[in-house]
């Protein structure tokens, strides 16, 4: 009789260890949203999109865990949000893309108009390092930098504000980086 099997050595248990998420630049997580929001609707363009912190996701000037961003459509006068994440994360952060529900819009209008993607040729990384050069008053090494890529109408472009903290209401300094040529543009305190 053939024993199968039986060995004196007790055979090592392997764990499984993921690799932590990586955050990404805010060029790499639009893109990735305005894939999946062309099938919603061909004609659609940018309103605006702003980084997300997660706890899950270690920091990193330039780049975060999670996005978001509004999409509008002319041809179905509506406007729709996306969501990119490098995890799952509490209360409702979804892996990968992930679409909002559709919303009525009536077209341009207050301070911020949509532009197409092409727009955006600087990312995230680039326009920290020119808005740190120009960001006097600013901590040096802030817990968390936010961005919030938007078309002002002050500006002929679209641009990265690059924010010292975790939102407009909290930042002591913000400054905005021209998202197509990215040259400095304004420091706001």
């Amino acid at each position: 009789m053939v024993l199968a099997g039986c060995s004196d050595q007790p055979q090592a248990e392997t764990k499984k260890f993921s690799e932590p998420a990586h955050p990404v630049t805010g060029q790499t997580a639009l893109y990735r949203m305005y894939q999946v929001a062309r099938s919603w609707s061909p004609d659609v363009q940018v309103l605006r999109m702003n980084s997300m912190h997660l706890s899950e996701v270690a920091e990193e000037h330039g780049r975060a865990g999670a996005w978001q961003a509004s999409f509008v459509s002319d041809s179905k006068s509506a406007a729709r949000t996306y969501t990119y994440s490098v995890v799952e994360a509490e209360p409702n952060i979804h892996q990968g893309v992930f679409p909002g529900q559709t919303e009525s819009w009536s077209g341009p209008g207050g301070d911020t108009k949509p532009f197409v993607i092409a727009a955006v040729k600087i990312d995230t990384d680039a326009a920290y390092k020119t808005a740190v050069e120009h960001a006097t008053g600013a901590p040096k090494n802030p817990p968390i930098i936010s961005f919030l890529l938007e078309k002002p109408s002050k500006f002929g472009d679209a641009a990265w504000r690059v924010i010292w903290g975790e939102s407009l209401g909290t930042a002591g300094v913000s400054v905005y980086v021209d998202a197509t040529l990215g040259t400095y543009l304004e420091t706001l305190h």
